[in-house]
């Protein structure tokens, strides 16, 4: 097959969806490579190492679009290029399907396949195709030090002949991947670190990496939902946990907001109150801003200043390490193609990980997810 790689066309998008290494390893495989031209320039990867590695470079989107019989994405396609690509093509990129639907007649009437490396199934055997992990891992670590730079506080303990600085206290709100790596980073930084999460099951992963678990007492694991993601909780547990999160969040310094809900806008956990209450100084980094975000007050990929409390709600932070988020990001594609494309039992939709990330096949719904949305859609 011809597998295309694209340049990013979204803004802040720095991320290129394959390497020269996988690159490489496409072309082991047998299949031949086309690069748009400059399509790893933000990842500091020149066109002369896509040449290298085997590829062909192309000059424009077109040209890679009316070539390639697979598409390498980070991001959806634009509109743009979804009228440049070829029928009967396969797309893979991240896809949303709440803020794409719009889109998905563009893949139905031309005969498209769409991989979504958002739906990939999180399995033990899926790890290491899990991009949206890789990503949030980068994303959890960035944020740590995005949060230190806007407080006015020093990190962790200092002792010094002038007197003796207390360390920053530090509230993580979801410990998923983004939120454990957060709070990792939080603790190798000297802060004191708290998280907080509805699944009570991942008290012990919080307090093996040094932070203290902040609880909400309950006699059930309603915040437990499939394949391990966090699921919309009940009106009384989340007035009790409003009520915790108030009572903490008011001696913090740095709040680092990372709970979602797959295809679901994100929580709101923290109120207008919460953040009047916060010390001047203090700062949030809400890691769920591109699904509204978990503070009130968070506006998608802008940092605001409201009572002289920071609210970083920028969406794109794995970006802002485009090297490495392009080497993890582009090995999780490619594990996940190979897997989807085995020689020896091609396209396998009785496959969990095939059937899970595969939304549109050939032009035909094949995710319930998807099909619920078009059908609330039309209604």
């Amino acid at each position: 097959m011809i597998i295309g790689i694209l340049k990013e066309t979204k803004d802040n998008e720095l991320r290129v969806a394959a390497t020269p290494d996988v690159v490489k390893n496409l072309i082991k495989l047998d299949h031949s490579v086309v690069v748009e031209k400059s399509a790893g320039e933000g990842s500091f990867i020149s066109d002369e190492n896509f040449k290298d590695a085997g590829a062909d470079l192309l000059d424009s989107s077109n040209d890679v679009c009316s070539q390639a019989d697979i598409i390498f994405s980070v991001n959806s396609l634009s509109s743009e290029q979804l009228k440049q690509i070829k029928k009967n093509s396969t797309i893979v990129s991240f896809f949303q399907i709440k803020d794409e639907i719009q889109q998905i007649s563009d893949y139905t009437n031309n005969n498209l396949s769409l991989i979504s490396m958002s739906h990939v199934p999180r399995t033990t055997l899926a790890q290491n195709m899990d991009a949206l992990s890789s990503q949030s891992n980068i994303a959890g670590y960035k944020a740590t030090i995005i949060g230190a730079d806007h407080i006015t506080k020093y990190m962790p303990l200092l002792m010094t002949a002038a007197g003796t600085i207390k360390p920053a206290k530090v509230l993580i709100l979801g410990a998923g991947v983004a939120g454990l790596a957060a709070i990792a980073n939080a603790k190798r930084m000297g802060a004191q670190v708290y998280a907080f999460d509805v699944r009570p099951v991942v008290k012990e992963q919080v307090e093996s990496l040094g932070a203290k678990f902040v609880e909400v007492e309950s006699e059930s694991s309603e915040g437990v939902g499939e394949g391990g993601y966090a699921k919309e909780v009940s009106e009384e547990y989340k007035k009790k946990q409003g009520e915790l999160i108030k009572d903490t969040i008011k001696d913090m310094d740095i709040v680092i907001s990372t709970a979602l809900i797959p295809e679901r806008p994100a929580p709101i956990l923290i109120d207008k109150d919460m953040v009047n209450s916060m010390q001047p100084g203090s700062a949030i980094i809400d890691l769920a801003a591109i699904n509204g975000g978990n503070c009130e007050l968070t506006e998608c990929d802008k940092v605001i200043m409201h009572n002289n409390i920071t609210i970083d709600g920028r969406s794109y932070l794995p970006s802002t390490m485009p090297n490495d988020a392009s080497k993890l990001y582009s090995k999780n594609l490619f594990n996940l193609f190979k897997h989807i494309y085995n020689k020896d039992n091609p396209l396998n939709l009785e496959d969990e990980i095939t059937n899970g990330s595969m939304l549109i096949n050939q032009g035909k719904v094949n995710n319930q997810m998807l099909q619920e949305f078009l059908d609330k859609d039309n209604s």
